[in-house]
């Protein structure tokens, strides 16, 4: 039977938290993508994530939870960590610590700590409260296809492998959170950019604390996994990407993808992300746009990357794009 999507109804909300403490999957909205979700702490509702995904195990989950209170019951945190979770919780902050004993393996993919967040969206946060279940959600599509940012996304990649998608609209944020180690408090890493920027980090936790950012590196799949995300590719159309600074000349076999609105259109393959360039518009729109690119039988898709004196969330729009154009 294939997925329905469900409103956001009190009846619904009763029942796909039901489906999740039964050890089921529900696919849920965040302010950053779609998520999978399942019982956290059930390592065969886990395992039923990477197998509708088509997700390797070296490849560990986010969990995510309703507050603070409830993260320190799976993972120990240190007074800088409790710090930055009061700040930044509920939003698109992932915290990786050192797991406590409760979190099953497959969640982490073997490793000591765990990826663990507290997302802003209201109905996530229903669900979560309702379910009374930490949930491992990654996001909603076929491993390494384009995140999905709307019920309909689910619906189109993950449609024939699940059965429950919770309806939340549009993503406001649109891309991935940002994800922080805290393993060493002294010398703090962000494994992947999001909305929550280096600026953001270091301008609360003030100029006395490392903060590093890590560069893409592949790690053979044989070794787990600190976060996911971290393949260097990822996020990929099925349609060859690349990415291009400029062109005059659009052939009608490839779609162009602009930052900008173009002041001239140039055909039926010409696509924009925002209107006049803004990096919020752009990261909520691209994988919308991207979606919309790859179906449309296009033999490329040349897209321009944002440039680097833009605003915050270059960093994450940049670092989604060089994964997806990533030779396979």
């Amino acid at each position: 039977m294939p997925a329905k999507i469900y409103s956001p109804t009190p009846i619904n909300l009763r029942r796909l938290a039901k489906v999740l403490r039964d050890g089921g999957l529900v696919a849920l909205p965040t302010e950053t993508v779609y998520g999978l979700a399942a019982n956290a702490l059930d390592t065969r509702a886990c395992r039923a994530i990477f197998s509708a995904k088509g997700r390797p195990t070296q490849d560990p989950l986010i969990v995510h939870v309703l507050d603070l209170a409830h993260a320190e019951e799976l993972a120990t945190f240190h007074p800088l960590a409790r710090r930055l979770a009061r700040r930044f919780w509920p939003g698109p902050l992932t915290l990786v610590l050192p797991k406590k004993i409760c979190i099953p393996d497959i969640v982490t993919a073997g490793r000591a700590t765990v990826a663990v967040r507290s997302p802003a969206h209201p109905l996530t946060r229903q669900l979560l409260r309702r379910a009374g279940i930490p949930l491992a959600a990654p996001s909603a599509n076929p491993f390494g296809y384009i995140s999905p940012t709307t019920a309909a996304h689910v619906r189109d990649s993950l449609g024939k492998k699940i059965s429950y998608i919770l309806n939340g609209g549009a993503c406001s944020v649109g891309v991935e959170s940002t994800i922080l180690d805290l393993t060493n408090p002294a010398a703090l890493k962000i494994l992947r950019p999001g909305a929550i920027t280096a600026a953001d980090i270091r301008k609360f936790i003030g100029a006395k604390i490392s903060l590093q950012t890590a560069k893409p590196t592949h790690q053979p799949r044989s070794i787990g996994q600190l976060a996911p995300g971290l393949l260097p590719q990822h996020y990929s159309p099925h349609t060859p990407l690349l990415i291009k600074s400029a062109w005059t000349l659009l052939p009608p076999t490839v779609a162009g993808i602009y930052v900008q609105r173009p002041k001239k259109i140039l055909g039926p393959n010409c696509f924009w992300l925002s209107e006049r360039g803004a990096g919020q518009a752009v990261a909520k729109n691209l994988y919308q746009v991207l979606r919309q690119a790859d179906q449309g039988g296009y033999r490329q898709i040349w897209i321009e990357a944002l440039p680097a004196n833009a605003d915050g969330l270059t960093a994450a729009i940049n670092d989604r794009l060089q994964r997806a154009a990533a030779k396979r």
